[in-house]
């Protein structure tokens, strides 16, 4: 979590900050991430490789975590005093192809919580296009420290269980 003393900026608040945008935005129940198709996403047939799909989604993780004030950089090494050197490791994930995404696409990749449990939160994440459903992913986190599985700090939960419960305006 930002260390309360040291200056930050508000992550809701773009106009203190013009890059901010690039995280995406906090909606209710979750978060919402843009991500344009660019050729280096796509295959020889000039559609979406499967396996970038898990990046964008995964960018998407780590900006709705920024966007609610979690700073993954200090969290990797003895700043959080409840479980030093943590990390969160993908325990599982189920996804489920639809259709495919094609050069120049813009994507919405749509991020919510829907259990945040002791040590792992699942998430739903949703590729989306133009409305369409192209990719629905289920995804399990485990919070580990030290190498070993551990209760998410209640820091964290709350701040979780707030973006899941309350979200912002979009």
């Amino acid at each position: 979590m930002q260390d309360p003393r040291a200056p930050h900026l508000d992550p809701r608040d773009l106009a203190a900050d013009p890059f901010l945008h690039l995280a995406g935005r906090l909606v209710p129940g979750g978060h919402v991430l843009p991500v344009r198709v660019y050729y280096e996403d796509t295959d020889f047939s000039g559609i979406v490789y499967h396996a970038n799909y898990l990046k964008f989604m995964e960018r998407a993780r780590s900006d709705h975590l920024r966007l609610i004030g979690v700073v993954q950089g200090e969290l990797f090494g003895e700043a959080l005093a409840e479980a030093p050197g943590f990390a969160f490791v993908v325990r599982s994930m189920q996804l489920d192809f639809q259709r495919p995404a094609r050069i120049d696409d813009v994507l919405e990749i749509h991020t919510s919580p829907i259990e945040v449990a002791g040590a792992s939160i699942t998430l739903l994440q949703k590729v989306m296009c133009r409305g369409a459903l192209l990719v629905e992913g289920r995804v399990k986190v485990a919070f580990v420290s030290q190498g070993r599985a551990r209760r998410i700090p209640d820091a964290l939960r709350a701040a979780m269980r707030a973006a899941q419960e309350e979200g912002a305006p979009g």
